[in-house]
């Protein structure tokens, strides 16, 4: 690969690795510790992960469990929950955090699928971003390089095709997720 094209083959990777940690968030009516990934809680001062400060494990497919190192943790971790867009209420018997994840209604399946179409619609827009700038980019490289139009055409050409796979990289993970949501 042309090494003028290796910076935006990055930042395409970027954009659909950042995908799929947001689709790792929604959950699917399944206990899947992930969802936890984005939450974070106040351990002296420090914005930390839930999985730095305690074990998070799955003993039942519906149940998260939460087990903070440090039992001071216990309602601190609560309220990050209880403040989070998880939706799901936590119960604690002073030890031990548990999150019951309910089954998906058939609406809310629906409307987690809207949100997933627009995630990855967004991350769509995030590479044709970068595949603007790179030919931006190309077009400067000509005037101050003196590289050829042919040049920059097979350039643009090039990130084109990295466009064109990216995006279909894209469409997969949503489809690949929206049946994931969809199945009861």
């Amino acid at each position: 690969m042309d090494d003028r094209l290796v910076q935006f083959d990055n930042k395409m990777t970027k954009s659909l690795g950042n995908l799929h940690e947001e689709f790792n968030g929604i959950r699917a009516g399944r206990a899947n510790p992930h969802v936890l990934d984005r939450l974070r809680v106040d351990y002296y001062g420090t914005p930390t992960p839930v999985q730095q400060v305690a074990n998070v494990n799955v003993p039942e497919p519906r149940m998260l469990q939460i087990q903070p190192w440090e039992p001071s943790m216990v309602k601190v971790i609560e309220k990050a929950i209880l403040s989070s867009d998880l939706g799901i209420n936590p119960t604690n018997d002073g030890k031990v955090i548990r999150l019951a994840f309910p089954e998906l209604t058939e609406e809310r399946r629906k409307e987690l699928a809207k949100d997933i179409k627009k995630k990855g619609e967004a991350a769509k827009v995030a590479v044709r971003n970068i595949r603007r700038d790179a030919n931006d980019t190309f077009k400067k490289l000509g005037k101050k390089d003196d590289i050829s139009e042919d040049e920059i055409k097979d350039l643009e050409g090039e990130i084109q095709k990295m466009t064109d796979k990216y995006i279909a990289e894209i469409d997969k993970a949503v489809e690949e997720k929206t049946k994931e949501i969809l199945t009861v």
